[in-house]
């Protein structure tokens, strides 16, 4: 097996609009939880909560362990499956709501375009939080608030029936508002009838039922979040097997992809808006048609991989561009489907062992731009605006467990985490995850990992240059900006910020990212 590379771009041959010629449909549902964090499903090894439909999923398909969003932040992980593209390519640099205008660009090809120049039907029901419209025209869009599940459900199957009414292969995103909180409320995560309606009974746990991970303090307010938040995950589960039913019963599961994953970590601090492991490790599991089932796939794989998959299923060429739609960045990721059936971790030569992510904003006041590196040991963090407090979602500092947690004793901790170093960060971060699975113990400044760190920060640095990303810093500036100058004599100090201190440019070394 070879290694399936991102493309470069490039025109697209004359059939690449054109659907596969296949007997059976090639139709393709995407099914994205809210703050669902890996370790929260059954299948992935949870013992205190049962998630049987997904469980049935995996069963049928095969389940990522090493599966990772680009972002902590719900558009923003929402807009890399639907473009395969990092937040700081396609524009959807944070929330997409109230006065924020994060939005993604209008001329990025986006599952809707490609998928409606090539004849599916496509459609979104439920949470979409993405925009505008001229990014992504889906043909049916049923925004809706809405946690009952039974009638996402029953929009989904009257979304199947046109589908074969009309004769069209179909692409169909369904977005659960659940597990995340009810932002009317400080500890409330929708358990209410009024919510969620009266076709489906949700169970009632007890706080010492539930699992608190390690990365949060284990506080009476934190277990009585995490009751409510299991009783949210469970109506995900039974969302799903609605769903899967509505398909089966259409007749048309075995012509059907089906990928589940969430967008982000749970709504808890150390993990949503955090590129920490618990942020955006997640769920992922893909169910192909006559494929082999019940597999645990190693591999490492990024979100940007999922529109790949999802174009190379329904037979589009993965560099198809519809109105030779140049001004698009190339798609960064690659198909999974080559891949999809291997049990077995792959060498580096045939699939990647590293992934790269970046984040700028949460809500509008969330500035924080960041970026990661992580490969199967190591993760690099590189921080740039590490001398701003980090900042809270709003939901998280209102919630129950924080309120409890700021008030313990000094010093206040957030898990194993200090409240201080939670807040304060570093220019750069570096752990060894085989023995820091936490990312406590930043290796950044020690003389034992140097090479390690050098070599991260180049990569990262590289694939920032590749990628145009603004926030490509050397002397505290965006290179990306600079590069204007680069014929002109500027010459760039080889460090990551400002020194206001000696700020000299005489006999220091200069960076060659501009011109490189």
């Amino acid at each position: 097996m070879t290694r399936n590379t991102p493309r470069a771009g490039g025109a697209a041959h004359p059939q690449a609009n054109t659907p596969s010629t296949d007997s059976k449909a090639k139709n393709v549902l995407i099914l994205i939880a809210d703050d669902l964090g890996l370790d929260y499903l059954s299948s992935y090894g949870c013992k205190s909560l049962k998630t049987p439909n997904i469980d049935k999923l995996a069963a049928a398909g095969s389940k990522f362990t090493n599966a990772f969003a680009s972002t902590a932040s719900c558009s923003g992980s929402r807009s890399n499956i639907y473009s395969g593209l990092h937040t700081h390519e396609n524009g959807q640099y944070g929330l997409n709501q109230q006065k924020t205008h994060f939005q993604t660009f209008q001329y990025i090809n986006t599952v809707p375009k490609l998928f409606n120049a090539s004849g599916f039907q496509t459609g979104i029901i439920g949470k979409v939080h993405v925009g505008t419209d001229e990014a992504y025209p889906w043909q049916v869009k049923e925004e809706s608030g809405t946690r009952d599940v039974a009638y996402i459900a029953d929009r989904c199957d009257a979304f199947f029936q046109k589908a074969k009414d009309d004769g069209k292969p179909f692409h169909l995103s369904v977005g659960f508002i659940d597990p995340h909180r009810d932002i009317r409320t400080r500890g409330g995560f929708g358990n209410s009838r009024d919510q969620y309606g009266h076709r489906i009974d949700v169970p009632h746990f007890e706080a010492d039922e539930v699992e608190i991970p390690e990365w949060i303090s284990d506080l009476p307010k934190t277990r009585q979040e995490f009751v409510e938040y299991y009783r949210a995950i469970c109506r995900v589960d039974i969302g799903i097997g609605r769903i899967m039913e509505a398909l089966e019963r259409q007749g048309i599961a075995d012509e059907t992809l089906v990928i589940f994953t969430s967008d982000n970590g749970p709504p808890f601090l150390n993990s949503k808006t955090t590129l920490y492991d618990s942020g955006v490790h997640l769920p992922l599991i893909i169910r192909k048609p006559n494929a082999q089932g019940g597999i645990t796939n190693p591999q490492m794989v990024s979100f940007i991989d999922l529109l790949p998959t999802t174009l190379d299923w329904a037979g589009i060429d993965l560099d198809y561009s519809p109105g030779w739609n140049f001004k698009s960045p190339p798609r960064r990721g690659s198909s999974l489907l080559p891949i999809l059936e291997t049990s077995e971790l792959l060498p580096e030569d045939q699939w990647q062992h590293h992934i790269f992510g970046s984040h700028t904003f949460h809500e509008n006041q969330n500035y924080w731009p960041t970026r990661f590196m992580r490969t199967r040991r190591y993760k690099y963090h590189r921080n740039v605006a590490w001398r701003l407090d980090f900042p809270f979602a709003g939901d998280l500092y209102a919630s129950l467990s924080f309120e409890a947690m700021r008030n313990q004793k000094k010093p206040v901790m957030i898990g194993n985490r200090t409240l201080k170093d939670y807040i304060f960060r570093p220019p750069e971060e570096l752990y060894d995850l085989e023995k820091d699975p936490q990312e406590l113990h930043n290796l950044a400044s020690g003389e034992a990992h140097k090479e390690i760190l050098l070599d991260m920060r180049e990569k990262l640095s590289l694939w920032q240059k590749e990628t145009k990303d603004l926030w490509l810093y050397r002397d505290g500036q965006s290179i990306t900006m600079l590069t204007r100058y680069a014929n002109d004599g500027l010459e760039v100090p080889d460090r990551l910020d400002f020194d206001v201190e000696e700020p000299g440019t005489m006999g220091v070394p200069k960076t060659d990212l501009l011109t490189g």
